[in-house]
């Protein structure tokens, strides 16, 4: 079987998953939401969404590409939340390296997402 294949299969399932998790457990995300975002459960729904759908869209050869870059750009505009987890987990002294490893990794998932574009 061919590695990229696996790989697009790998991606696919972990934006499903991630999609779906916003609607199972929308505390956690509610949690590490920034103070300054509006009205952060009805972000969390869109992002769950944007999430479950762009990974749908990685399954068609004709839509691959839109759903890389949409990928992408999501990667980009959840980043602050990262940020903002990591400061509550400082505030805490909880899960601080976790927090940490999640910021460059956040760059790992773009160019993974890259890849296909």
């Amino acid at each position: 079987m061919d590695l990229n294949f696996i790989s697009l299969i790998v991606m696919i399932l972990f934006y499903l998953f991630a999609g779906i998790s916003h609607f199972k457990n929308p505390k956690f995300f509610l949690l590490i939401t920034p103070k300054w975002v509006y009205k952060p459960e009805l972000v969390n729904i869109i992002i769950g969404f944007a999430e479950i759908i762009l990974a749908l869209g990685l399954i068609l050869e004709t839509t691959r590409s839109i759903s890389a870059i949409g990928i992408i750009i999501l990667l980009i505009l959840v980043f602050p939340a990262n940020v903002y987890h990591l400061q509550i987990s400082i505030e805490k002294k909880k899960n601080i390296i976790g927090t940490i490893i999640r910021l460059p990794i956040q760059a790992l998932l773009i160019y993974w997402a890259y890849v296909f574009i």
